[in-house]
């Protein structure tokens, strides 16, 4: 039988009789199969507790350990009693026998509730597979603890004991959809997996082992790269040793479903791994399912952001304008009668006389743009001086005879004519550049939706 069907097949075993816990179920199982532990935060009557307990159902052979931990308890109710023969030769031993150090497979209820006596223990035991009894470090056969708490840790003592569980799962109670499929369920038989089903020791290590070569492709490092970079703007802490254990629980998700390299949609497991409070979960899920389809080096937000930019830099390009040019290569200009004419600028004139700025004294000269024909000048800013023999205005002090200053052309009103504006012409050069980089956009959309077609087919495989 193939391991993708065993395993298949398994799950299905252990799943009999239990409402809305698929989820739960294939997580307890791939963290065994990984070697990797699970948390179960959530309300009493959950069947957190029967989750571990079918996971001890999975395998042939092995030992089974459970306890529930209050604040009180003691060294001895997870790691054994002290061995009387031992002290009386003046050696510290413990007789694990029946307890955590010599189990495959424990449930540890309330585990946040655990206390600094038993903490250092447990957490090498956790992490190491390693117990210290004595003056000896003996080799644990540990596959998987299964933790459970009603409740996320208090204190930064506890922070390392919640890192150590790679795989976290919030249970819900049942939901009102269903509610009747619960209350209709007979008795309750536990699952008996079928011997040839069940897995030993060395199949497990064989698995470990085999699911080292599975490939890590760049795509997803690209991935995981970019969920780092999210989870950090997000303030989401993701400790180095997480990221490892996540590649490696990747692979074995990978390997245990027949296939040879991680593909996007065993990332779906990322979500289970890498928050620190439930609502976090739905954060990083969004994130992935934004992503799900395309591999990481076609990201649809980067085509959205890229396809507009290019939406803009062309309709800019169509809408800009240039002052026309004459055959010449004379700059063109649209006069007050709207007529095309070379000249920038022309001196005002009214009815063919010449109109004039007001004096340097005033403010505003230009009498809002209608200027000042001679006799209107005079009259406005100007006096008869008998000594001068003439019609003159004073500038600081001065009398400044009105003649010269009209033969003072910087003394006169200039018109500015509007540039004459036409669409910009483009070379072909730039235009064949144009069309090339759009090209390639299409081109690359087109990728994107063949891999999303393959994707599906992957898909498709990975449910079947």
């Amino acid at each position: 039988m193939k391991l993708k069907t065993k395993l298949k097949n398994l799950r299905d075993a252990l799943s009999q009789n239990l409402i809305e816990r698929d989820t739960p179920i294939r997580l307890t199982l791939l963290a065994a199969l990984s070697g990797e532990h699970l948390l179960l935060l959530g309300p009493p009557g959950t069947a957190k507790s029967e989750l571990a307990r079918r996971l001890k159902q999975a395998f042939n052979g092995g030992n089974y350990f459970e306890r529930l931990l209050t604040r009180f308890s003691v060294p001895e109710e997870l790691f054994g009693p002290l061995s009387i023969k031992a002290l009386e030769e003046d050696r510290y031993e413990r007789l694990t026998s029946g307890y955590l150090p010599t189990a495959t497979v424990a449930f540890i209820d309330e585990i946040f509730k655990a206390n600094s006596a038993i903490l250092n223990s447990l957490l090498t035991l956790l992490n190491e597979r390693e117990f210290d009894n004595g003056v000896n470090r003996d080799k644990t056969p540990l596959s998987c603890v299964v933790g459970a708490s009603n409740e996320l840790p208090e204190g930064e003592e506890l922070d390392a004991l919640y890192d150590r569980f790679l795989l976290r799962y919030q249970v819900m109670p049942v939901s009102q959809k269903g509610f009747a499929q619960l209350l209709s369920l007979k008795g309750n038989p536990k699952p008996k997996p079928d011997l040839e089903l069940r897995l030993t020791v060395d199949e497990l290590q064989e698995i470990q082992e085999s699911a080292e070569l599975v490939k890590i492709p760049d795509d997803l490092i690209v991935l995981l790269q970019e969920l780092r970079n999210f989870l950090s703007e997000q303030q989401i802490y993701v400790s180095d040793r997480r990221w490892r254990k996540v590649v490696k629980l990747l692979q074995v998700a990978a390997y245990t479903n027949d296939k040879n390299e991680i593909s996007i949609w065993d990332c779906w497991l990322l979500q289970h791994c890498l928050w620190a409070t439930p609502e976090q979960r739905e954060v990083i899920f969004d994130w992935y399912q934004s992503r799900v389809g395309t591999k990481a080096s076609f990201n649809p937000e980067k085509f959205s952001k890229l396809i507009a930019a290019w939406e803009k830099k062309l309709e800019d390009e169509k809408n800009n304008q240039t002052q026309a040019r004459d055959e010449e290569g004379n700059l063109l200009y649209v006069n007050e009668q709207g007529e095309t004419s070379l000249q920038e600028e022309v001196f005002a004139e009214s009815n063919g006389e010449a109109l004039y700025l007001a004096p340097p004294t005033e403010k505003e000269r230009t009498n809002q743009g209608k200027g000042y024909t001679k006799d209107k000048f005079i009259k406005q800013f100007c006096q008869e001086v008998r000594t001068h023999g003439n019609w003159c205005y004073q500038n600081n002090g001065q009398w400044v005879k009105a003649k010269d200053y009209f033969a003072d052309d910087e003394n006169r009103l200039v018109w500015e004519y509007e540039p004459m504006m036409q669409a910009t012409r483009y070379s072909q050069h730039h235009i064949k550049g144009r069309v090339e980089e759009t090209d390639k956009i299409v081109k690359d959309i087109t990728e994107y939706l063949a891999k999303i077609d393959e994707q599906i087919s992957s898909l498709t495989q990975t449910i079947n």
